[in-house]
């Protein structure tokens, strides 16, 4: 059996915290794990100024419910159930996916989990596992399948090298120069391409 992984923000939605950013106009909200590797780096960053500014997740809800996924995503995502089981490895959280995983037809998501008080003020994240990504490829290859996986940033990378092929998509020059051995493409067409070459199986377009 083959499976296919996928990203989820810069992949099929639109960057969460970049909309966020450009909302409320703090701009070292933009940054993302195209620019900083180290996740725990970034959220810890990223709620420090949540705190500064007083905005707490009704605040971020409120613009991720104005998002759309991105041109083309949802069919991408229903030739890709149509031929393969899908799970999207993310990164984000379940407090903020949900509005968008019901426009993408609810697909399979493993995520993370965010602590919030009362207040609506976001006091912590919690992690599913340490690399995710990568411990979801391996658990899956435990259970005898083969894994093509797709991403865009920094932390899809170890999940990229464990599956038996891993793709970028819409990935900066910067990821795309570090990781060469990874073929990189720009549109869900060129994604299906070399997914069906990755396969083992006869799929068309």
């Amino acid at each position: 059996m083959e499976l296919l992984c996928l990203d989820l923000e810069g992949v099929l939605i639109p960057e969460i915290w970049i909309n966020f950013a450009e909302k409320t106009g703090i701009d070292e909200l933009r940054a993302t794990t195209r620019d900083i590797p180290d996740y725990d780096e970034l959220m810890r960053m990223r709620l420090k100024i949540l705190d500064e500014h007083g905005y707490g997740l009704p605040d971020i809800q409120a613009v991720i419910d104005t998002l759309d996924p991105m041109d083309g995503a949802k069919e991408f995502v229903e030739w890709a159930r149509e031929n393969f089981q899908l799970i999207i490895l993310s990164d984000t959280f379940y407090e903020f996916a949900k509005p968008l995983m019901k426009k993408l037809g609810w697909p399979t998501l493993f995520c993370h989990r965010l602590e919030v008080d009362e207040k609506g003020r976001i006091t912590d994240y919690k992690l599913r596992q340490k690399d995710p990504k990568r411990a979801s490829v391996i658990a899956l290859h435990s259970l005898n399948y083969r894994v093509i996986s797709a991403g865009d940033s920094y932390n899809d990378t170890t999940m990229l090298g464990e599956a038996e092929q891993g793709i970028l998509f819409h990935a900066p020059d910067n990821v795309i120069a570090e990781f060469p051995q990874f073929p990189a493409v720009h549109s869900y067409e060129d994604l299906k391409k070399e997914i069906i070459k990755a396969s083992e199986r006869d799929i068309s377009l």
